[in-house]
């Protein structure tokens, strides 16, 4: 079978298993937000933790539990890292260093899952568990429960009242995640996976050397890490390891749990407002933005562009042969897409207009179909943007979702836009204008050299965690300023949509008339495909052109 043939197959396979998941994990999630049942473990969650299950909140008061439980993830989860030394299955690696623990505890608590370290190397069993892994868990069901109060906001009126963040996160967990993850994990396993709490295997390579490979719980931190759209990879080469994909049926594997929450969570969307038209055309949005990259990258990828990749006779410079470039540049697709970060192949050597696609699809803001809960939301208020714009040309009061957009709407949408844009182009600036930051680019004087680290901010600032590569971020200023703007990026967004929900919550629903712009149609999906790609075209493109656009042409 030809590389083309096998890689067409896979991507065919991964939409039908996309397609069969869609309407009943779309529909059981529904379900799960919308029963007034609490399972008898989440009636004792609730009971310990003394939370009335009963007792809606107002916007603020979701806005306010959500980010007090962020910081207390912060702050034990740091405190984990630096009492390594001290704990159990440590492995005998000593405590992390205390920059590279705040950048770490913001990036796993933040979905970033960003990782200025070998993972081997630094974390022990009972850190990567006990601490990334719940975080990996945690994080994912807070994106998600924020993307439920926003349609909430959608689907009630005449009331102040979004849910229960603390009903809403112990579901998410109980009922969604862990289910999963822990079938997941038998099915990774059987697939290759490891999964034990071994120190490490000596082995000898092809050379004569010895080498110490660790072993460790893989496979249950692998799920998650894809199902949750988190990305933080329990090795160093990341989904790149053998121990953690094996080969090319855990990838496609992989691939298909990075995407299926985000894909189904557009059934729920539709299922919850009572209008599913809604949810397909959001889906359509997503799915085509998708493909596009998809085979943006695979195109780059396969051309093969350059000197010494035509000399070679194919860009396999940092890919795994067992995966090849077909399957490489779609898990790059698929994880710039969705905030996950994981990564089967070095980004770094992709030819430079691949590299620049992976760096543009995480520049829409994640968004096709993005992370798990980030990407629904973020679309909606695109979706809000558009109505809008749409509303200005034909001179009309705009609607969404029988929900009137005024001013205080629009500046709250306007300040979601801007947020990432702001802090990602405002710390490249600074690190290029920084000589202890520079000094830290293995490619300082060239196009590729800002690439870096404009994908290093990119990737901060929109949650995703992969790397360029060839920047050592392991140093004071990359710790503290990629730190910052991973935890700026994920709840600035977060509070900002949360308010614009309680806004459309408290309205009385305007009734369809024959001027409101019908948005379940192919018109309002190429206008959203539209504004998603121009807004984010203006915004990136004078940067773009001082990267990846000027090394590849």
């Amino acid at each position: 079978m030809s590389d083309t043939a096998a890689g067409l197959l896979q991507v065919g396979l991964l939409v039908a298993l996309l397609a069969a998941a869609y309407r009943p994990f779309g529909g059981y999630m529904a379900r799960v937000y919308s029963s007034g049942k609490d399972l008898r473990i989440e009636r004792g969650a609730y009971k310990l933790f003394g939370v009335d299950p009963k007792a809606d909140q107002t916007w603020a008061v979701y806005a306010r539990s959500l980010i007090a439980f962020s910081a207390i993830s912060v702050v034990l989860l740091y405190l984990l890292q630096r009492l390594q030394h001290y704990l159990p299955l440590s492995l005998g690696l000593p405590s992390v260093p205390s920059g590279l623990a705040w950048n770490t505890a913001a990036s796993f608590v933040s979905n970033t899952n960003w990782q200025s370290y070998s993972p081997e190397q630094t974390m022990g069993h009972l850190v990567q568990f006990a601490g990334l892994a719940v975080q990996n868990f945690l994080s994912a069901a807070v994106g998600i429960v924020v993307a439920i109060a926003v349609i909430r906001g959608f689907a009630r009126s005449k009331t102040d009242r979004l849910g229960n963040f603390w009903v809403d996160l112990t579901r998410t967990t109980l009922r969604i995640l862990l289910p999963i993850a822990v079938v997941g994990t038998l099915v990774l396993v059987a697939m290759g996976v490891v999964q034990n709490f071994s120190g490490g295997h000596e082995v000898t390579s092809v050379v004569g050397q010895t080498q110490t490979i660790p072993g460790g719980p893989v496979a249950s931190q692998e799920i998650i890490k894809e199902l949750g759209t988190n990305g933080g990879g329990y090795y160093n080469a990341n989904s790149g390891h053998p121990f953690e994909n094996p080969n090319p049926l855990s990838n496609l594997f992989e691939i298909f749990l990075l995407l299926v929450i985000p894909v189904a969570l557009t059934r729920t969307f539709g299922l919850m407002i009572k209008d599913k038209r809604q949810g397909y055309a959001i889906l359509g949005v997503m799915g085509t933005i998708w493909a596009a990259f998809t085979f943006a990258a695979t195109f780059f990828e396969t051309q093969g562009a350059g000197t010494a990749t035509q000399a070679a006779g194919a860009a396999m410079e940092g890919k795994e042969t067992r995966f090849g470039e077909w399957a490489s540049a779609l898990f790059a697709s698929s994880t710039t897409g969705t905030s996950t970060g994981a990564v089967n192949s070095a980004h770094d050597s992709f030819t430079p207009l691949g590299g620049g696609t992976a760096l543009f699809h995480m520049m829409l803001g994640e968004v096709s179909p993005g992370g798990t809960g980030t990407g629904l939301y973020g679309m909606l208020v695109l979706a809000v943007l558009t109505v809008f714009v749409a509303g200005l040309m034909v001179g009309r009061t705009p609607e969404y979702l029988k929900k009137k957009i005024t001013a205080r709407e629009m500046k709250l949408v306007s300040l979601y836009i801007l947020t990432t844009p702001t802090l990602v182009l405002a710390g490249a600036s600074i690190a290029m204008g920084l000589a202890v930051a520079r000094a830290s680019i293995f490619n300082t004087d060239s196009p590729h050299g800002f690439s870096e680290v404009l994908y290093a901010f990119t990737s901060a600032g929109n949650n995703n965690g992969s790397a360029f590569g060839g920047i050592s971020a392991n140093i004071p200023f990359y710790n503290t300023a990629l730190g910052l703007v991973m935890l700026l990026g994920r709840f600035v967004p977060m509070v900002l949509v949360l308010a614009l929900a309680g806004s459309f919550a408290q309205q009385q629903p305007v009734p369809i008339t024959q001027g409101t712009l019908p948005t379940h149609k192919a018109l309002f999906v190429t206008m959203l495909i539209g504004v998603v790609l121009i807004v984010t075209g203006l915004t990136y493109f004078p940067a773009l052109t001082l990267g990846p656009l000027a090394e590849g042409l």
